[in-house]
């Protein structure tokens, strides 16, 4: 079955988003969470960093209406460098102006709002923040 999903890279702190968005969403991790410790060794590879083997190598939630969030960390010992930027947004399109504030304030937990909700001209309940993992949303709540 075709998917869209997000796919995010964290700088050894995957687990913890994680387990914050799955209680922002609920649900369940799709299919095993990997580790670094379960990739086989590559020969043409160097050992991995011992204090990197328990690191999230793939992790999957679904978020909403379908859409899947998927997540890595990115080891700085493998040459890996995580810089968020404003290059990227998770847009989430609740049913309900409830279902949107909820989400809002959840994600806002210790993050920084960069327009709160509103409503907006073209006719949307409109907000954008940074969660406390950097990441970016922006929130779109359609008027019945």
């Amino acid at each position: 079955m075709a998917r869209v999903s997000t796919y995010l890279n964290f700088p050894g702190n995957t687990e913890e988003a994680f387990y914050f968005y799955k209680s922002v969403f609920g649900g369940e991790f799709i299919g095993p969470v990997m580790r670094f410790r379960d990739v086989p060794p590559q020969p043409d590879q160097p050992p991995m960093a011992e204090h990197d083997l328990n690191l999230i190598m793939h992790i999957e939630l679904a978020i909403f209406g379908g859409h899947v969030l998927m997540a890595t960390d990115a080891p700085a010992s493998m040459g890996f460098m995580v810089d968020f930027g404003n290059n990227m947004s998770i847009n989430l399109e609740p049913d309900s102006r409830a279902e949107t504030e909820r989400l809002f304030h959840r994600l806002a937990e210790n993050g920084e709002i960069e327009m709160p909700l509103a409503d907006m001209f073209w006719g949307a309940y409109f907000a954008c923040l940074r969660d406390q993992f950097g990441v970016r949303w922006m929130f779109n709540c359609e008027k019945p």
